[in-house]
């Protein structure tokens, strides 16, 4: 799976990362502003494996170092990412010092941190979750829980009781941080992989998922219940509407002054804004903003609104409020300017990611006809067998045909 430019943020820091690099700036408006962390995973330390080459004793594809996931720890204190060479790196982010490199079994489709700021749990290809240590940072990985399908996404609850994990056959699973083994429930209903799930953190009971079905679903975890399912190709004009595929969410967010769902869609450039009514357990859908650039991610800051990163060299990030009810591009002022000028002097970082396949496309299911194949081949063969047929038979008038018809009068007249 590609990966494109992304966005993290906590507190007043925002990263944004690209290819192997990320750059961590300061969205606060004081000097210390211009303070800025810049790390490149291709610099960093790389250890031999065992597995580093294949069975024939020849060396193994290593990676490329592109950055796969990363994310904050709830307060800001830590951060983490994974890249294409199967690495977990750890940082401390007050100051910015990185604290480990570690290896790990697969490559990496997505990593949370527990709500208490012990463990990073990191969800892998193969529909693994392994858990390593944040106060040991060079503990090895414990094998937590397993799919029997890629996993591409992984959330814990606020309380960090339940993990939930999503994978390409369409479940998400509820299973209790303690005993993985022990699962709470399943919320089925999907019918594609399921791309994002998201705990709503002012409702902790409360779970969003996004499907390669199209759908945005509201769930009640524990209970597997469904309570919504919003169909996004419905909310799309005549002219944007082609089904389902491509609305896969590669981000939900959310902004909790108004309770506002942002949903970002892995190849449309645009973004659905939904409210969350938690009294009514219902969704209403609220907005969609439209670019004339790919949106490559977003992410909201609790004190100005939606930042928006995108494939435009000359306004790569844009903040996003809402007005009167309609969310609005926010005119640059000085802290866009700043971010946005650090970004173009960084634009190779970003530009390496511009052209990634999607990230989804492989994931969807394949279907095939199987009906219209057979009858096909059965007309074919009835065809054959009748051209066949006419070979065989002499055709009117032939002397074959004649003498067959004198053969016939003769033993009549007899």
């Amino acid at each position: 799976m590609a990966s494109s430019p992304g966005l993290a943020f906590c507190g007043q820091t925002l990263v944004v990362r690209g290819g192997s690099r990320f750059l961590a700036l300061s969205t606060a408006s004081s000097d210390d502003g211009d303070c800025i962390f810049t790390y490149d995973c291709s610099a960093a330390e790389k250890k031999e494996a065992p597995e580093d080459k294949g069975e024939d004793g020849q060396p193994v594809d290593k990676g490329s170092d592109t950055i796969l996931a990363s994310t904050f720890s709830k307060s800001g204190s830590y951060f983490a990412l994974t890249d294409d060479s199967k690495r977990l790196i750890l940082f401390r982010t007050k100051p910015w010092q990185c604290l480990s490199v570690r290896t790990v079994v697969r490559r990496c489709t997505a990593l949370t941190f527990t709500a208490s700021e012990e463990r990073v749990l990191v969800a892998d290809k193969s529909g693994d979750v392994y858990s390593f240590s944040v106060l040991e940072p060079n503990g090895r990985g414990r094998l937590e829980l397993g799919h029997l399908s890629m996993l591409l996404d992984v959330a814990v609850s606020p309380d960090d009781q339940f993990v939930l994990t999503a994978d390409r056959d369409e479940k998400i699973r509820v299973s209790w941080a303690a005993a993985p083994h022990s699962i709470e429930a399943f919320c089925l209903g999907h019918t594609e992989f399921v791309s994002r799930v998201f705990v709503v953190p002012t409702h902790p009971e409360l779970l969003l998922s996004s499907s390669g079905d199209g759908t945005l679903r509201l769930w009640e975890y524990r209970r597997g219940c469904q309570l919504q399912c919003c169909d996004l190709a419905s909310l799309q004009g005549p002219a944007e509407h082609q089904g389902h595929k491509g609305l896969a969410a590669s981000r939900i967010a959310f902004w909790g002054q108004e309770s506002c769902v942002v949903l970002l869609c892995e190849c449309v450039p645009v973004v659905f804004i939904f409210q969350l009514d938690a009294s009514r357990q219902q969704l209403v859908f609220r907005q969609q903003l439209t670019f004339p650039h790919r949106v490559w991610d977003v992410v909201c800051e609790e004190t100005q609104g939606l930042w928006v990163l995108q494939d435009c060299r000359d306004a790569p990030l844009m903040l996003w409020r809402p007005v009167d009810g309609q969310w609005q591009a926010v005119p640059e002022g000085a802290v866009s300017q700043r971010l946005c000028s650090h970004l173009r002097e960084s634009w190779a970082m970003l530009e390496g990611s511009v052209g990634a396949d999607d990230g989804f496309r492989s994931l969807y299911k394949a279907t095939f006809d199987n009906m219209t194949s057979y009858l096909k081949k059965k007309e074919e063969r009835l065809q054959q067998q009748l051209k066949k047929k006419r070979l065989r038979s002499p055709l009117p008038g032939s002397p074959e045909q004649t003498k067959k018809s004198c053969s016939g009068q003769s033993t009549l007249s007899c």
